[in-house]
């Protein structure tokens, strides 16, 4: 059972890896034989987080700034990891922000902004994989959403949150359907609250704290960690017959 799971030989990209979830799901890939690409805006840190990865794992790991935004960025992200390692077989759309304004006061280049880094690219850089896993029979897609791209909210503004992550959640379908037949698996998983850059100010506040244990049936935020063996499934062999789905972890938020 356990070599469904071995990443050995295989090579991931990782965005927004600078800091946060992009940390941990990179760390992931990598102890389980994985080799990284990981892109993010902040060279600098990428520096010390492949530093720290290829310490702690004996993996190769590669750092490349990109911003997701800026589609030239993301094929030579695309180019520099087949330059490096020959092939694509794994892809980790992380990169995400949010804007917290209300929806009635909230700028279109607000909107845009969010949009853009967490909808539009995150299909361009499906896009650009794509093609490299196509010429090499396949590889697997594992899209960062949200259980806010399911649900709305009632605490805190994040319209243009949620809408991308909405469109997430069903970009991965669609890319799932159209690309089954190149034996590429797009599959997405729907975070609940976890600690991370874009949660750090409200994560230990004790009013929202209070807040989560009414929404979520084990009360709680997630721990670190408790994504990783989501994305890994998602990202091996075990994972081979499914495709187009979205897994929420979130400790029942979604399912209430």
């Amino acid at each position: 059972m356990s070599k469904l799971f071995d990443l050995t030989a295989k090579v991931a990209i990782v965005t927004g890896a600078s800091s946060g979830l992009g940390i941990q799901f990179a760390k992931a890939l990598a102890r389980e034989g994985a080799d990284l690409v990981i892109a993010a805006r902040r060279y600098d840190k990428l520096k010390g987080v492949s530093k720290m990865i290829e310490k702690e794992t004996g993996q190769k790991c590669l750092p490349v700034a990109c911003d997701v935004t800026d589609e030239a960025d993301i094929k030579n992200c695309v180019e520099k990891a087949i330059a490096e390692y020959g092939k694509i077989d794994i892809l980790v759309n992380n990169a995400g922000v949010s804007a917290g304004k209300e929806a009635e006061n909230l700028s279109k280049d607000d909107w845009d902004w969010v949009i853009d880094v967490n909808l539009t690219g995150v299909f361009i850089f499906c896009k650009q994989v794509a093609k490299q896993m196509i010429k090499q029979g396949g590889g697997k897609i594992v899209n960062i959403a949200s259980m806010y791209g399911q649900v709305g909210n009632d605490s805190m503004p994040a319209t243009p949150y949620h809408a991308s992550k909405g469109g997430v959640v069903n970009l991965t379908r669609a890319l799932a359907g159209e690309w089954a037949k190149y034996n590429i698996n797009v599959n997405s998983i729907g975070p609940g609250f976890f600690a991370s850059e874009m949660t750090e100010d409200i994560i230990d506040d004790e009013g929202f704290l209070k807040y989560l244990k009414s929404r979520c049936p084990m009360k709680r935020p997630g721990k670190p960690g408790e994504l990783d063996g989501t994305l890994v499934l998602l990202a091996s062999d075990a994972a081979n017959y499914i495709t187009g789905q979205t897994l929420n972890v979130d400790g029942g938020w979604t399912a209430v």
